[in-house]
């Protein structure tokens, strides 16, 4: 566990990300609210006036509150075909009008019936008598709903990290990725003590709402609109290119490399965008124009993006060949020159139980297969350059096998939850943990280059790119990458400044 020290330590180094990720957390928080107040309060008192509605709406804003939400998330990408805040948002929003709805619809219907009769008996109409008597008597009830669903926001937006949405959620991601408890308490405290604030703030204001009035909620909504309208009187240069890339301290170092290169040698702004959760949701990225540029490494442009199965054996050039080829043809996109290393997928295995056994390669795990329990994440598992094609290249499968997120599998395997592992042969994993890789005899596994991939249209427009993002072409060894890996994953440097200081040495900056 994380002691205090350390995680002011690390609070301390990445003070301007924390603040930077607050922001984002709270803006996103607050606009979900404001979206969730806005459908459901006019929802919940036109349900009071058209009753036979009241059950069945009511019922699919429960539905959408049964939803993972995860799945939910997952959902909205497919439904908005992009990432970033957008679906986040509107995922958020949706998980949050329940609470609101429910106790708009129940305070409303709650105010004394002698009372409506008396406002009608003075000659109110409907809407004065709403204005005056049933939304300020129903308020209390209503802030109520207001705060459940403020904390429910806050908490449920630490996943919205995974879409590439930012908040809190991005150090959370990055422990789980790097096995790092202080990276993990660095987003979760701060976003309880976030839900708590706000939870304190709106209680306030429902005692107020004891008086009867609608200034509590209209409070609620002017903060909100001038939080989520915050953005708009920023004068900061907004970034003309954005760079892509997803979980792991690897594309987080390149695209800072693409960073520096691009600003060194071109007059654009280069924003970074990591932390996208998997291959699907970067590559729907830059298909929506949500990042201009990410890398991609060549054995998953093959096989995932064109669903093409490499022979065993074929090298590098043909593999980047058939790639680039491909993603041109099928989707007009520009591949441009790999690096060097090779980060393929290798199976590890603990360095003594390797000895053990007596294993080396992956045909010797054949005869262990009913004793051996491997930890696959979802990715590897599901993939034909993996789990799948490693059944049929090698001819076998194994008795045990446990899927996983990719943050969680190392630990698995150091604490024997495990045997063994899919991994990168770039992992830092491998020096920290004295890792066996097994040897890839029969040659399932493609070469995984990588290599920056873009729109055509987006190279046409800045042609400038081309030369800053081809410098690296054919640079980076192996050795290297695992190298920097490492010093990002576990001596906790900044990826930009890693990536500054290679660049530096090898005389591109």
């Amino acid at each position: 566990m994380a002691t205090l020290q350390e995680l002011w330590e690390l609070f301390s180094t990445r003070q301007g990300e924390f603040w930077q990720v607050m922001w984002q957390h709270v803006h996103m928080s607050v606009v979900a609210l404001l979206f969730a107040v806005l459908i459901a309060v006019p929802l919940g008192i036109i349900l009071t006036r058209k009753q036979k509605l009241a059950e069945p709406i009511i019922g699919v804003a429960a539905v959408l509150q049964t939803i993972p939400s995860l799945a939910l998330l997952g959902f909205m990408i497919l439904l908005l075909n992009q990432i970033g805040t957008l679906p986040a948002v509107v995922a958020l929003t949706a998980y949050a009008l329940l609470p609101i709805l429910r106790n708009t619809y129940t305070g409303i219907q709650g105010v004394d019936p002698s009372i409506q009769e008396a406002a009608v008996g003075m000659g109110m109409s409907s809407f004065r008598k709403l204005r005056k008597i049933e939304l300020p008597m129903a308020m209390p009830i209503i802030m109520a709903g207001v705060r459940t669903s403020m904390v429910l926001i806050v908490g449920t937006a630490t996943l919205a990290a995974l879409i590439s949405a930012g908040g809190l959620g991005d150090f959370i991601m990055t422990g789980i990725d790097r096995a790092n408890n202080a990276y993990i308490l660095l987003g979760a405290l701060p976003a309880a003590l976030l839900a708590l604030f706000f939870d304190f703030i709106l209680r306030m204001t429902e005692k107020r709402s004891q008086g009867k009035t609608l200034a509590p909620i209209l409070a609620v909504l002017g903060l909100s609109v001038a939080i989520a309208l915050a953005p708009l009187f920023s004068f900061a240069q907004q970034p003309q290119i954005t760079i892509g890339g997803k979980i792991t301290a690897e594309p987080e170092i390149i695209a800072n490399m693409y960073k520096h290169l691009i600003e060194e040698e071109t007059d654009l702004m280069v924003d970074v965008r990591t932390g996208m959760g998997s291959t699907d949701i970067a590559f729907n990225a830059l298909q929506s124009d949500d990042v201009d540029v990410y890398l991609e490494f060549t054995g998953t442009a093959l096989t995932t993006l064109l669903n093409q199965t490499p022979e065993p054996g074929t090298t590098e050039e043909e593999v980047y060949e058939q790639a680039r080829t491909g993603l041109m043809e099928e989707y007009d996109l520009a591949y441009l020159e790999p690096m060097a290393f090779n980060n393929t997928y290798a199976l590890a295995v603990r360095g003594e139980t390797a000895e053990e056994l007596g294993i080396e390669t992956i045909s010797d795990m054949e005869t262990y297969r009913d004793q051996l329990t491997a930890g696959f994440t979802f990715e590897f598992a599901d993939r034909e350059d993996g789990y799948i094609g490693l059944q049929d290249i090698y001819g076998f499968s194994f008795e045990n096998v446990e899927t996983m997120d990719s943050g969680l599998r190392t630990r698995a395997l150091t604490t024997e939850q495990v045997d063994f592992i899919d991994a990168f042969s770039t992992s830092a994993d491998i020096i920290e943990y004295d890792l066996a890789l097994m040897e890839d005899d029969e040659n399932l596994f493609p070469p995984y280059q990588g290599a920056p991939l873009m729109k055509q249209e987006t190279l046409e427009e800045y042609p400038e790119l081309e030369e800053p993002l081809n410098r690296l072409g054919g640079m980076i060894t192996d050795e290297e990458m695992q190298e920097m890996n490492y010093k990002v994953e576990y001596d906790d440097e900044d990826p930009y400044d890693v990536a500054e200081e290679y660049l530096q040495s090898v005389d591109l900056l």
